[in-house]
């Protein structure tokens, strides 16, 4: 059976982990990641060659944030760690002596859905992360769609608000300014300064100020009922299902697959994100419906579907 290495290059760790053909994770290694970019790299090495060692490995599949060249060697540009056409490929390959394949993470943790989670009987999905902004992976007829210069699927740069909210990527509008994890905390504190009396349980879960309010604190208050956590939950629903709608215009998939760490709320935002996907659906009454999925696989989708994807090649 044909063994490969996933990498998932994140913020604060890099996991690397050796994934058998039916993306099942046999061994695994995390280190800290560290604070430049060379470092990262002999990190990522480090984490290769832990797992490794004793198993017959063909390949290393590697998940990083950003642009990666349509060759999937390179990467052209990372927002948190500053990479600018780092050759990210070749200096793996040197360090670990094993064929290396570069995907963007969004979209390997797609295909990791596609190929062993949530798409299981769909060869048309479009996959969506709502995280702290928004990724996202485009399936068609079975394949990765990553478009002629390999940087398809950023869908939370898709500006919806002309001259709206300044991005991080330095424009304005972005979606994942109105549908992100980022963005429902700015809701819940805009509402919690508002109507505090409102906000009463929320407020009592941070520092008593709006500006204490964190994630986990509006996910915990909401399944308790407070009613600003779960308007804030319903307005970045609202956005997330419009954004779908807009989306199926585009791609037409028979499912989307909705991750990330706002999804792990489950039915509390996926209902309401259905509901505003109906509503905004052009000409919903009278064509198919895609169906609006929660992802299976967590955290270890980036790490499965780049093992996966090496295995491709």
């Amino acid at each position: 059976m044909a063994l490969t290495i996933g990498v998932d290059i994140g913020g604060t760790k890099i996991a690397a982990g050796v994934v058998d053909e039916d993306g099942t994770i046999l061994d695994t290694s995390q280190v800290a990641t560290p604070p430049t970019p060379e470092g990262v790299v002999e990190a990522i090495a480090g984490a290769i060659k832990a797992v490794g060692g004793g198993t017959s490995v063909e390949a290393v599949g590697i998940g990083a944030a950003g642009y990666v060249d349509d060759k999937r060697a390179t990467v052209l540009f990372a927002p948190n760690i500053y990479w600018r056409r780092e050759a990210l490929k070749d200096k793996i390959e040197q360090r670990v002596g094993l064929s290396v394949v570069v995907e963007n993470d969004a979209n390997a943790a797609a295909w990791g859905e596609y190929r062993f989670g949530a798409g299981a009987g769909h060869d048309d999905v479009v996959c969506v992360t709502l995280g702290t902004g928004i990724g996202g992976g485009i399936i068609i007829g079975g394949r990765l769609h990553r478009g002629r210069f390999g940087v398809a699927g950023e869908f939370g740069h898709v500006r919806v608000v002309p001259d709206g909210l300044l991005c991080g990527c330095g424009s304005q509008g972005c979606w994942e300014q109105y549908a992100s994890g980022r963005a429902l905390v700015r809701y819940a504190r805009q509402r919690a300064t508002a109507t505090p009396e409102a906000a009463t349980l929320l407020l009592g879960m941070g520092d008593g100020t709006p500006e204490g309010i964190e994630g986990r604190h509006i996910s915990a208050a909401a399944r308790q009922g407070d009613p600003v956590a779960r308007d804030s939950f319903r307005e970045l629903a609202r956005w997330a299902g419009a954004g779908l709608a807009d989306l199926a215009s585009l791609f037409d998939p028979s499912a989307f697959i909705v991750g990330g760490g706002v999804s792990d709320e489950g039915d509390l935002v996926l209902d309401p994100i259905r509901k505003s996907f109906r509503r905004w659906l052009v000409g919903g009454r009278y064509r198919p419906h895609a169906q609006v999925l929660a992802a299976q696989l967590g955290g270890r989708a980036g790490l499965v579907g780049a093992a996966d994807l090496a295995r491709q090649g």
